[in-house]
């Protein structure tokens, strides 16, 4: 039974991924809809799912220790200058997204739209710069490309569950996390793999391309083989098709995918830490500012608040237990 489920999710799973294939680096994703909820919340407890990933990081003066998670003030300078007026010149917000990871930027079947956690997000910075929560051009990009997009100006920002590190805070300027995840496997139910340990020995690993989960396995492989693809849901794919052995992804996607696919599982424990931000241009200051603005607006105000009323439509079922948004730390 279990392959014929693995077949017909296959199936689907491959003709997404084909679509996706046959496109440019980055495509017109469709427009967005509907103004996210307004609320928000005051308690900042995220913590992503796992024993190990719930403890809070250690805490230094300016912030989690060997991160480079802090962000540019919205006090501290302009939230309204070139970058911002860039931007409502154009008439449209330009965002570089995921379209096929379910629950955080994938298109619903039953409306053809995008949908999920980051795409809430995005529809609330628009509805602030723009008045208008559809004047936005959504652009497909794989997770290997996401710094070029950027830095090439093809985007105006990527918020697709990026992770925020000092290699690419190198590169792009981030957001405060708006969510904390964690690199974990996902294998099938019946597997032998127990987690990331010897038990991947000769086993085929698959992770996307410029993710940290390839940096974690090329850091430390414990003998497995690695197969670096372009999109997490080409891993997935491979898995269901037996052509991978497990699948190593931040917690927070593998959750959809099992979700996906009930005959795949998390194993093990997270192994990393990842906090997940807004990514822009280093030279747009008064954007990631003004980012910075709406995401202290969107997670305010407690159990009301319209991030963990997003939270609760697109990840508690799948993530249980988190009661706030990660705590900002400003520079």
């Amino acid at each position: 039974m279990r392959a014929t489920v693995r077949g017909r999710i296959a199936v689907a799973a491959i003709a997404a991924a084909c679509a996706l294939a046959v496109t440019a680096v980055l495509v017109p994703a469709g427009r967005g809809q509907a103004a996210a909820g307004k609320g928000a919340a005051e308690g900042r407890t995220q913590a992503p799912v796992g024993a190990a990933a719930r403890r809070a990081p250690a805490e230094g003066p300016a912030g989690p220790r060997d991160d480079c998670s802090a962000s540019l003030n919205p006090a501290s300078g302009s939230t309204d200058g070139a970058a911002v007026a860039r931007i409502r010149a154009r008439g449209r917000l330009l965002v570089g997204v995921d379209q096929n990871s379910y629950l955080w930027g994938f298109r619903d079947p039953a409306t053809g739209r995008l949908a999920g956690f980051d795409i809430d997000i995005v529809k609330a910075i628009a509805q602030d710069v723009l008045g208008d929560s559809s004047k936005v051009q959504y652009l497909t990009v794989p997770t290997s490309q996401r710094i070029q997009a950027i830095t090439d100006h093809r985007v105006d920002m990527v918020v697709r569950t990026m992770t925020v590190n000092c290699a690419r805070a190198a590169q792009v300027a981030f957001s405060v996390p708006y969510f904390t995840a964690g690199q974990q496997l996902l294998t099938a139910k019946d597997s032998p793999v127990t987690g990331f340990d010897d038990s991947l020995k000769g086993r085929r690993v698959c992770t996307a391309k410029g993710s940290t989960g390839q940096s974690a396995l090329d850091a430390a492989p414990h003998g497995a083989r690695i197969l670096a693809l372009d999109n997490q849901l080409d891993c997935l794919v491979r898995l269901q098709l037996g052509q991978a052995d497990a699948v190593f992804t931040d917690n927070a996607l593998a959750a959809g995918q099992a979700a996906q696919d009930p005959t795949t599982h998390l194993v093990g424990q997270p192994v990393t830490r990842e906090p997940y931000g807004v990514a822009m241009n280093l030279a747009d200051d008064d954007l990631v500012r003004r980012v910075n603005q709406v995401l202290a607006q969107y997670e305010s105000g407690g159990a009301d608040s319209a991030w963990m009323q997003s939270y609760r439509t697109w990840l508690a079922k799948e993530l249980p237990g988190i009661t706030g948004p990660p705590a900002p730390v400003y520079r």
